[in-house]
């Protein structure tokens, strides 16, 4: 090898370690600025946590938990619809002798509650009752609420079982399936209730 040679080699040498090292320090920039950025979002989290925690803690001096505003809207909705039925108990043009609310019990096959139960010698209406309603409402209302009715309380089975689904908030898809199906629906307006049951069958 030439003395040219073995100087452009030792150049190139050179000139490779130089490139080498300068993407050393840019690597060594960049981990840099990704550990700054993960403290800062640790920080940030713990901080995020701490808030949190100071929110509950206040809500809790207030007497006050999202389950428990959940459940006050659910109680006032029901107050509502079973004051209303308790005032007038008719339901699809059928006059009831007694209108009960919040009726559990565990029977052979299912464990259940009901939120409006109105009956007379031969007919019993089931009212579930929901601040906004949802397909999901109505569908667990008629695959489930008659079967559990008649299984925790035998003494009805024979009774023909009216559904009705109570809510402040319908959408019309909703209320088109309550329809296809036979279910009544409920709903305010204005002070009174407004009760569509044209298509009513029982289950």
């Amino acid at each position: 090898m030439t003395d040219n040679e073995l100087k452009e080699l030792v150049a190139g040498l050179a000139i490779s370690q130089a490139k080498n090292e300068e993407q050393f320090d840019r690597t060594d920039a960049q981990m840099r600025e990704t550990d700054a950025l993960i403290k800062e979002t640790t920080a940030q989290m713990r901080e995020t946590d701490a808030q949190i925690k100071r929110t509950d803690a206040t809500l809790e001096r207030m007497g006050i938990t999202l389950g428990n505003v959940t459940n006050n809207i659910g109680s006032i909705t029901e107050e509502y619809f079973y004051n209303s039925l308790l005032e007038k108990p008719v339901f699809g043009g059928v006059t009831y002798n007694k209108v009960r609310r919040n009726i559990g019990g565990v029977g052979l096959k299912s464990e259940d509650e009901f939120d409006i139960v109105m009956y007379n010698g031969d007919s019993i209406a089931l009212i579930e009752c929901k601040n906004k309603a949802h397909e999901n409402d109505l569908r667990k209302l008629i695959t489930k609420k008659a079967d559990n009715f008649k299984d925790v309380f035998p003494t009805f089975k024979d009774y023909k079982i009216y559904l009705g689904l109570a809510s402040f908030s319908f959408y019309p898809e909703l209320e088109e399936m309550a329809k296809q199906n036979g279910v009544a629906i409920l709903k305010q307006k204005g002070d009174i209730v407004v009760i569509e049951a044209d298509n009513l069958k029982a289950y």
